[in-house]
């Protein structure tokens, strides 16, 4: 593209392109209101199953700080909010590790955590390769150097190649904005299109594309 002032309205094509593809909610924002906070990955070192075994996760994704560099390259972001049919009623959300990982969680509540993260997994994987799509559209339009951000850790191969240290699908793997310090719920907020956390019922995913 050539190096004239861009608009929003000069990415109406993508938000436009992702309604069609069935997300909850589209909107593009300047790249300066995605907040970065260093201390977001704690939440990967502190009792995340992915942390250290995923080539996407950290310590392997860019640290928050070097990710705030890279972000600071870009002018403009796609959000994007996904629907989700996984469902958790609160009284179990709130203690939804444990139930997951104790072997002595209750059978009721146990059954129903592992249901809602199979649900909830499943509604994931639909995630990639819509933000994949609108990656190749940004791409095909002239934006050379859009990138997609997923939602939570890869999942294209059931054991990442982390011993091996290359990515078997490096055309298809993409890090999640979480992993780089993205705070996805401040930044939603911001752009006016905020996710209740802790959820009532369904949870609403967000990932987001680096435009130019």
């Amino acid at each position: 593209m050539t190096d004239k002032i861009r608009k929003p309205e000069d990415f109406k094509f993508l938000r436009e392109a992702a309604l069609k593809m069935g997300v909850k909610e589209a909107k593009i924002i300047p790249a300066s209101d995605i907040i970065i906070e260093n201390r977001v990955t704690l939440k990967c070192r502190s009792g995340c199953i992915s942390y250290g075994n995923k080539l996407t996760c950290p310590p392997y994704a860019p640290t928050p700080d070097e990710f705030r560099k890279i972000a600071s390259e870009y002018s403009f972001a796609l959000l994007v909010k996904f629907p989700s049919d996984a469902e958790l009623e609160p009284e179990v959300l709130h203690s939804i590790y444990r139930y997951c990982l104790d072997p002595n969680s209750p059978p009721d509540k146990k059954e129903k955590t592992d249901k809602f993260w199979k649900d909830w997994f499943k509604g994931t994987n639909v995630i990639l390769p819509v933000m994949l799509e609108l990656e190749k559209t940004a791409f095909n339009a002239g934006y050379t150097l859009a990138v997609a951000l997923a939602n939570g850790p890869c999942n294209l191969c059931e054991t990442c190649n982390v011993k091996g240290g290359i990515c078997l699908h490096p055309t298809r793997a993409r890090i999640s904005g979480e992993a780089v310090g993205i705070n996805i719920i401040k930044t939603a907020e911001r752009a006016g299109m905020p996710i209740v956390f802790p959820f009532v019922k369904n949870p609403e995913p967000i990932a987001l594309l680096l435009i130019d």
